[in-house]
């Protein structure tokens, strides 16, 4: 369960977030500037409000009036940038290898390994980014996400840069590895069709305004 109450001055206009999600897919859909990403940005403890609450399941990760602003480390979020930002000297594997620890790594040697395997893209372990497709980047980037065994998911217009027939194969696979996983999902896009594709809730923003047009 994620849940949010929280103000964040931007230079035009301010942005007021009211959100909760359980275990579902919520999208924030708008036009560049709206204040998406900033919201994403807040969730995952790279921005700070200036004032409310948000809350992962039970923990406080954020409190204006107590004081309280865990570091994105501490969050327990996956966090999946619109420009993949995968490590171009990394290969596949060591990128997804990147989201663990050292102790994780050692407990548990085989998890990256089914990742990739989950992910479809064990075949592709020793390339560089460089040498695999936009939607085979993508799915790394899932993978790096996923495996850090995240509370929440956050995904910032993950599909924007494909073609048509790979975006609509990954918005498949998105609501496949959501139900799978059983944890909330926002995903930010301007598209309001794939916001009507993958959303169990969706909620439009501009300037800052949320608007709910979706319950599940």
């Amino acid at each position: 369960m994620l849940k949010a109450d929280f103000l964040v001055p931007l230079r035009h206009f301010d942005v007021e977030a009211d959100i909760e999600v359980s275990n579902e897919i919520l999208v924030l859909v708008g036009p560049s500037g709206s204040g998406k990403t900033t919201i994403l940005r807040c969730l995952a403890g790279l921005k700070k409000p200036s004032r409310g609450t948000i809350r992962i399941n039970n923990r406080i990760v954020y409190s204006g009036q107590d004081r309280i602003n865990l570091p994105s480390r501490e969050r327990k979020v996956g966090y999946v940038f619109q420009e993949y930002a995968l490590f171009p000297h990394m290969t596949v594997k060591k990128n997804v290898m990147y989201g663990l620890s050292r102790e994780t790594r050692k407990s548990k040697p085989h998890m990256v390994e089914e990742f990739l395997d989950m992910m479809g893209i064990h075949h592709l372990h020793d390339r560089y980014p460089r040498q695999i497709s936009g939607g085979e980047k993508q799915r790394v980037a899932l993978a790096r996400a996923l495996v850090t065994e995240p509370e929440i998911m956050l995904l910032d217009e993950p599909l924007s840069a494909l073609d048509q027939e790979i975006r609509s194969e990954l918005q498949q696979e998105l609501k496949k590895i959501q139900r799978q996983w059983k944890i909330p999902f926002v995903l930010v896009t301007h598209d309001m069709n794939e916001a009507e594709i993958l959303g169990d809730q969706i909620i439009k923003i501009n300037q800052g305004k949320l608007t709910v047009l979706k319950q599940p």
